[in-house]
């Protein structure tokens, strides 16, 4: 068994104990590069998501009435804990969810980020007056917090998904719940260990382990819960809103994606591999606003496949504690099964492969990245999300025509395009249906902006001042009856 130092913890955390769930049963997390037991975490269910909601619910009116500046310096002693405990931190997700070290030391400083920038912004939460009809009277907009939140969080980011929902929610005065993946809960744990030793008092953070039906039933038909935040699949995001709609909760739903990359004929082909490689490559292409289809323009199509198959060929596959290693292993068997699915279905539909980093033949954990020419929209990974290193190269001619290209999919989540021609940056910009645009950069997650998708790929928005409304109710608070002010 893999061990780390005193972060790594093997227990949930319900109203500030760390507990095993009441029947003794375990799960054990396996390290995907190596298949080892990185260790075992508590299989709860039902009743243990019962008992952290009713923890939740203890602690919620004491923690609503600190004030948001009291809030805001746990908040801000829990971001000096995680910086201060990166490499650790950055060591226990690179064992259990496989990306290379580096990318897992980037990411808690990431996750870290929106733990700062929340704090900044709970004591920027402000209502405001409305002119009333008459002299005697006042009327108030309130913002309140909305109570008990529930957060489902996924795999690929253990860390940053984590803080990007409940960094906002508690410095709102929200009391949280919290089910990591079982396949990377040991990230969470940590967090919620830092959590306790930055001074969050017991039932403030709770986190429940386990598989996903038994907790998630209960935190969707819970009418303690007020508000659930959720990031995965839009099959699963769907079904928690079904299950959701009798309690009538509030609701952000982070999704699937298929995100478009557009290069036009006069992009800067430099950088727009750049681009192409941060985000189509980070986390082995596990990530849902990752680059699914590149689209290339006819007349700098070749220039763009030989740039870019030079920067595909430099990357190294393997486990992600080896020095130098870009490109870990995928999360599971079925992963890399996937992916190695739609790349045959695309040679069996005419794609050639362009280029692929020399001796990787990849494996049931490991999966060699691959750049393609030649593909087409009646391929699987053109109306799939591929979640693996594939980059697909699609060919067109006209504006019009990759614009069509880029939307025509059911979802909306992130999507990016490469001009140099201004008039084009506004046409493009406006035209792409996606929650997030990118232009003539790679990366669009951070702090500071609001992060999300419409049509299949959800609802609400995490990060930016957006994030933070997400946990905040209006009160009308109407005054009547004021006296020395006339009629």
């Amino acid at each position: 068994m893999a061990r780390e130092g005193d972060l790594l913890v093997e227990a949930m955390l319900i109203d500030g104990a760390w507990t095993a769930a009441r029947g003794g049963d375990t799960l054990e997390v396996t390290d995907p590069a190596t298949g080892a037991v990185v260790g075992t975490i508590p299989s709860g269910g039902a009743a243990e998501a019962e008992a952290a909601i009713a923890a939740a619910a203890q602690a919620f009116p004491a923690w609503r009435r600190r004030t948001a500046d009291d809030r805001a310096n746990v908040l801000e002693a829990w971001h000096a804990l995680i910086v201060a405990n990166t490499a650790e931190l950055a060591r226990i997700m690179t064992a259990e969810q496989g990306k290379p070290l580096a990318e897992a030391t980037g990411e808690i400083a990431y996750a870290a980020s929106f733990v700062k920038w929340f704090a900044a912004e709970g004591r920027r939460v402000a209502g405001h007056t409305i002119a009333a009809p008459t002299p005697d009277r006042r009327i108030l907009a309130l913002r309140e917090p909305v109570g008990v939140c529930a957060a489902i969080t996924p795999w690929n980011f253990p860390a940053a998904m984590i803080t990007r929902k409940v960094a906002p929610a508690l410095a709102a005065g929200c009391t949280v719940v919290v089910k990591p993946s079982e396949l990377t809960p040991f990230t969470a744990l940590a967090l919620g260990k830092l959590a306790q030793q930055a001074g969050f008092p017991a039932g403030v953070l709770n986190i429940v382990t386990g598989l996903p039906d038994g907790i998630g039933g209960a935190l969707t038909a819970s009418p303690v819960v007020r508000k659930l935040s959720f990031t995965g699949s839009t099959r699963v995001g769907s079904l928690l809103m079904r299950q959701s709609a009798d309690t009538l909760k509030r609701l952000s739903l982070e999704l699937g994606g298929n995100a478009p990359f557009i290069v036009f004929d006069d992009a800067d082909v430099d950088l727009a591999v750049a681009g192409a490689m941060a985000s189509k490559f980070r986390n082995a292409g596990q990530t849902c606003v990752c680059a699914n289809r590149l689209l290339v323009q006819d007349g700098i199509h070749d220039r763009f496949v030989a740039a870019l198959g030079t920067a595909v060929r430099a990357l190294k596959v393997g486990d992600g504690r080896t020095e130098g290693v870009t490109i870990g292993p995928l999360i599971n068997a079925a992963a890399t099964a996937k992916v190695a699915a739609h790349v045959d279905d695309a040679l069996a539909h005419g794609a050639t492969i362009a280029a692929t980093p020399d001796g990787v033949t990849g494996d049931d954990r490991f999966v060699r990245p691959v750049l393609l020419t030649g593909a087409t929209p009646d391929m699987r990974l053109a109306s799939e999300e591929t979640f693996g290193p594939v980059a697909p190269i699609f060919r067109f001619e006209r504006e019009e025509e990759a614009v069509a290209l880029a939307n025509a999919t059911p979802f909306g989540l992130a999507s990016y395009f490469y001009t140099d021609d201004l008039h084009r940056a506004w046409r493009v910009g406006e035209a792409l249906e996606f929650g997030m645009v990118g232009l003539n950069t790679g990366s669009i997650a951070m702090e500071m902006a609001p992060f999300g998708g419409i049509k299949a790929s959800g609802l609400g928005r995490e990060g930016g001042r957006e994030g933070i409304e997400e946990y905040l109710e209006t009160k009308a608070f109407h005054w009547a009856g004021l006296k020395g002010f006339g009629a």
